[in-house]
């Protein structure tokens, strides 16, 4: 039987890999360094929990990927696919062009020409004008792009116009092409931001894809996999081929997610401690709560849908100084750099651990720091380093217990989940937090996060708030279920989980602002 799951999640310090059974329990995991290039690393954590469970392999189904490969590829601004940018919205929206507020060096990398010609819609949904479809053609004449990013006037009310683009640009032009109403909601300039970011990854998707299957298909794997995207949910790779943008925030949703699980509580704050950073956020009914505002990815706003993410500049590697730590990191070279690994370079593992915080598999760690200490302060040292660490340790503390703050909103009653490799850095008890729960399996949380997800879909839109409201808001349902569908879900285990109205009363014709997420178990 096909019963067993494997979760991948690269981070930016380790990659992290669990076999879960039938049951969900965790029979097998790893963690190895994330390498340069990152592919390497999910090879490496894949090949330890293989070697883990044995003769299990042909009982393994279903493979789930969370990846930071669209994240570092805006970030560092490489392998981006040149994209032409179309907005259907003349001559209203010529004021602020597409592209605006870019940083210059992101703008040239994807950038292969922008244009703004006639169409979009009004806020209720009534046409503004046919859309300029010569236009279109003369401007894909004159460019040459990998993709093209169609963004519409109002395209969540009615996407019609981006499809008609759509159409064109495939029939004639062969490229593959983003559209807006698919990918982020109200908010021109920030969609269209999304959109340009979802078109300019698509390169990067297929090579993530291509090396997961042929990671697969190279240890005689015959499972199907899924990608993770940002709601902590998962999509087929066919749906993550579309949508690469939709993974950029998985990491942090699959550790959250991770945590609900494991942990068992459906409400809590969640601290992610890793090689690098530490990530809040909280779970709501077991699920991320979403950001309200825009996201900045890459110094670009955008406004699809975000886990609501602290992030700090501490981790386990995080460097320590006199005075001070970080906010620079060893990342993946702390198991050769930390003085624990019997390298040269001060962390916060190892401050951590000689204030007697470390996990339960440090065999030797606390005699390493202890040799090291009365090595350093055994000349005639103006400063020890036995107080340098301890400085560092109170100082963490106090990040931590800030974040808490800033991410509590004055809600207090809450238990803390702490998860991640650098765990054990977090005190026992945290202002803010009823309790620290430390769940087993805590170290592979976002693994276990991508390898428990379901699929899911969702709608953002406008209706109108009179009699055939109820019908409207029914369609939209069925629009999110059926994208659930799409994603990966069993059409029978379907769910509606998330409806939210907002009253739009300020139109001349009442209506509501509708979000819709429908979602359910992975498809047999």
């Amino acid at each position: 039987m096909a019963d067993l799951r494997v979760g991948i999640d690269v981070g930016g310090t380790n990659t992290d890999a669990v076999v879960l059974d039938a049951d969900g329990r965790v029979i097998a995991k790893a963690k190895r360094p994330t390498t340069p290039d990152v592919t390497e690393g999910l090879r490496a954590a894949l090949d330890a929990v293989l070697g883990e469970l044995g003769n299990g392999q042909d009982r393994i189904g279903r493979v789930m990927l969370g990846t930071t490969h669209a994240t570092n590829a805006i970030l560092e601004r490489r392998n981006l696919g040149r994209v032409a940018v179309l907005r259907l919205g003349a001559p209203a929206t010529t004021s602020v062009p597409p592209l605006s507020g870019w940083p210059g060096d992101l703008r040239a990398a994807v950038s292969a020409g922008e244009a703004i010609v006639p169409g979009g819609h009004y806020v209720d949904g009534r046409e503004i004008g046919s859309p300029g479809l010569d236009a279109v053609r003369r401007f894909l004449d004159g460019v040459e792009a990998d993709a093209v990013a169609v963004t519409s006037v109002f395209s969540p009310a009615s996407g019609e116009h981006e499809r008609a683009v759509e159409e064109l640009v495939k029939a004639e032009y062969g490229l593959p092409v983003s559209v807006s109403h698919e990918i982020g909601s109200l908010g021109l300039l920030e969609r269209e931001n999304a959109t340009v970011l979802n078109a300019a990854l698509y390169g990067v998707a297929a090579h993530v894809t291509e090396a997961l299957v042929t990671a697969l298909a190279e240890r005689g794997l015959g499972a199907r996999p899924y990608l993770a995207q940002n709601d902590g949910t998962l999509m087929t790779l066919e749906h993550a081929a579309r949508l690469p943008v939709s993974t950029i925030g998985s990491g942090p949703a699959n550790s959250l997610r991770g945590a609900a699980y494991l942990s068992g509580v459906a409400d809590a704050i969640v601290v992610d401690v890793g090689g690098t950073s530490t990530d809040l956020g909280v779970l709501v009914g077991g699920f991320p709560r979403e950001s309200a505002a825009a996201v900045e990815i890459g110094g670009v706003l955008t406004n699809f849908r975000m886990p609501d993410i602290l992030a700090i500049a501490l981790g386990g590697g995080t460097v320590v100084r006199n005075p001070g730590i970080g906010p620079d990191s060893v990342g993946y070279r702390i198991v050769k750099e930390a003085l624990v690994f019997g390298g040269s370079t001060v962390t916060m593992t190892d401050a951590a651990v000689a204030a007697g915080r470390s996990p339960r598999e440090a065999a030797g760690w606390r005699e390493r720091i202890e040799a090291a200490v009365q090595a350093h302060d055994s000349g005639d040292m103006s400063e020890r380093m036995a107080d340098t660490l301890q400085r560092a340790v109170a100082v963490a503390d106090g990040m931590v217990i800030d974040a808490v703050d800033r991410m509590a909103l004055g809600k207090t009653d809450r238990p803390l989940v702490a998860v991640g490799g650098g765990a054990f850095l977090l005190p026992d008890a945290i202002p803010g937090a009823s309790r620290v729960v430390r769940p087993e399996h805590a170290e592979v949380a976002n693994a276990v996060g991508a390898a428990i997800a379901l699929a899911s879909g969702r709608v953002d839109t406008i209706l109108p708030a009179g009699d055939s409201r109820a019908n409207a808001i029914e369609r939209a349902k069925e629009e999110a279920m059926a994208r659930a569908v799409a994603a990966g879900a069993d059409p029978s285990g379907v769910e509606i989980v998330d409806l939210l109205e907002v009253p739009l009363s300020y139109l001349s014709e009442p209506a509501v602002r509708v979000h819709v997420k429908a979602a359910g178990p992975l498809a047999r």
